[in-house]
């Protein structure tokens, strides 16, 4: 899944100065201003004239992350994904943005690819609800497809599950898939696990489809099948 840290371009007028300077945060943002840094990062300026406004970058705010957080948890408790994660992937693909397109064909806040779209049977990506639930049933698809392993199955959500598996199931070495990897690690609410507490799937039939459900809570019936440890 592509798209490298989207920024989250918000038409937010500024007034211009005689200069606009560009620079590179700690996490490889570009950040526009009409003010010098204060940081030691390097920054270059170009000098703007007649002009009334600027457009510049800024991060998802937090009230704009909590407007997710209902559907997050709804669909990573019953997919059996850390809420934590779920979060940290949606705002390095796109900074909580429901609207937000790739130049590769991904789409909305879990920029999901055509694929991915077709696989989960998405109607409108475009919808929070919808895309959400098919991010969440991917990354569970690939966690399980990497025994519960987060580190690779964050790298094929980004690189695709052939090029993880092409690499001899290791982190693919494109510099955007690593990257991709420590960042989501460093917005996640503690460090990516290797392996995580034992998951169960248990199939549950609904109008006679098998559907699976994941717990960490070992069934006290039926039949099930340990995911990951």
């Amino acid at each position: 899944m592509s798209c490298l840290f989207l920024l989250l371009t918000i038409g937010w007028g500024a007034p211009a100065r005689a200069q606009i300077y560009s620079w590179r945060d700690a996490n490889g943002t570009l950040v526009l201003s009409n003010r010098r840094p204060q940081s030691a990062a390097p920054a270059k300026s170009y000098a703007v004239s007649e002009s009334q406004s600027v457009r510049t970058t800024r991060y998802a705010t937090a009230d704009r992350s909590r407007a997710y957080d209902d559907i997050i948890r709804e669909h990573a408790r019953e997919q059996g994904v850390r809420a934590d994660l779920v979060r940290a992937v949606m705002q390095v693909e796109s900074a909580f943005n429901p609207a937000a397109r790739s130049a590769k064909g991904a789409l909305g806040l879990m920029q999901l690819m055509p694929a991915t779209i077709r696989q989960f049977g998405v109607a409108n990506p475009f919808n929070p609800e919808e895309n959400i639930r098919a991010g969440v049933r991917y990354l569970r698809e690939l966690l399980d497809r990497y025994q519960n392993n987060e580190t690779l199955a964050l790298a094929a959500y980004n690189a695709g599950p052939g090029a993880v598996d092409h690499h001899g199931q290791a982190v693919p070495p494109y510099r955007e898939t690593r990257d991709y990897v420590a960042h989501v690690n460093e917005l996640a609410s503690r460090p990516i696990e290797t392996r995580g507490p034992t998951m169960y799937k248990v199939i549950e039939y609904v109008d006679g489809r098998p559907i699976p459900r994941y717990t960490d809570k070992r069934p006290t019936s039926g039949a099930y099948e340990v995911v990951g440890k």
